[in-house]
């Protein structure tokens, strides 16, 4: 279980990462080699999902999807200085009790 949350997390953080090395680029008028790199970071991403354990595609990049919302809050605040309110954080904690009920409920 500590593997596929480590991956969650990396596969998140390439993703954020490399879109926000993007988003600088396009966006901010930061040099090309930010763009090139956020590309690297992003082909990385989409790797990475493919050494998770669980045999579903759809409830693996399911789960991604709430593990992003959190630490786009997370990368909002320590990055962009953008301090969540409360309904970032409720929102967050209803992200990760949907992706845990996803992955680790009992089934047949």
């Amino acid at each position: 279980m500590m593997i596929a949350i480590l991956l969650f997390i990396v596969a998140g953080l390439a993703e954020i990462g490399g879109g926000y090395l993007v988003w600088l680029w396009l966006r901010e008028a930061k040099p090309a080699w930010y763009g090139f790199i956020g590309a690297a970071i992003l082909v990385a991403y989409g790797i990475i999902p493919t050494l998770q354990k669980f045999p579903s595609f759809g409830r693996v990049y399911a789960a991604y999807g709430g593990v992003f919302i959190i630490l786009a809050v997370l990368w909002g605040w320590l990055v962009d200085r953008k301090t969540p309110d409360l309904y970032d954080w409720v929102g967050a904690l209803i992200c990760i009790v949907g992706v845990s009920v996803m992955l680790w409920a009992p089934r047949s």
